[in-house]
């Protein structure tokens, strides 16, 4: 007998119910811990989003294996929509899609957090990343 929560639908990563019972319980996550930086090459630890500086924001990417979310001291002046390309050094993409009105709060400080884009990869399967600024 098939355990009911394992059928073909809910496993679907393209399941709505299943993307959003993923980023409310990653959400929830993040905010009861602290993040750390972690040391470069240390693959499977979230990265830590950086403060606001000369070379713009970094956001801390969830079960990161080498990407990197990062908005440029240029596009928060310029305040636009923003599609960032988080590949870093992992070996496929991954990209994060920012409203101005987003990207106008991650300026101010506020938190903002998004889910990336679902990719394939050959190392780590189809999957996306949570990225959080501020």
């Amino acid at each position: 007998m098939q355990h009911p929560m394992r059928n073909a639908e809910s496993l679907d990563p393209e399941n709505p119910e299943r993307r959003e019972f993923a980023l409310r319980s990653v959400l929830a996550m993040l905010a009861s811990v602290t993040i750390t930086i972690s040391a470069c090459g240390d693959d499977d630890s979230p990265t830590s989003p950086s403060p606001s500086g000369g070379n713009g924001r970094t956001g801390a990417v969830t079960a990161n294996h080498g990407h990197t979310a990062t908005i440029t001291s240029a596009q928060l002046t310029a305040g636009n929509a923003l599609v960032l390309n988080i590949r870093g050094s992992a070996t496929h993409p991954h990209t994060v899609e920012l409203s101005a009105a987003e990207v106008g709060q991650v300026t101010a400080g506020t938190r903002v957090s998004k889910v990336s884009s679902t990719d394939d990869s050959p190392d780590a399967g189809r999957h996306s990343h949570v990225v959080a600024f501020n």
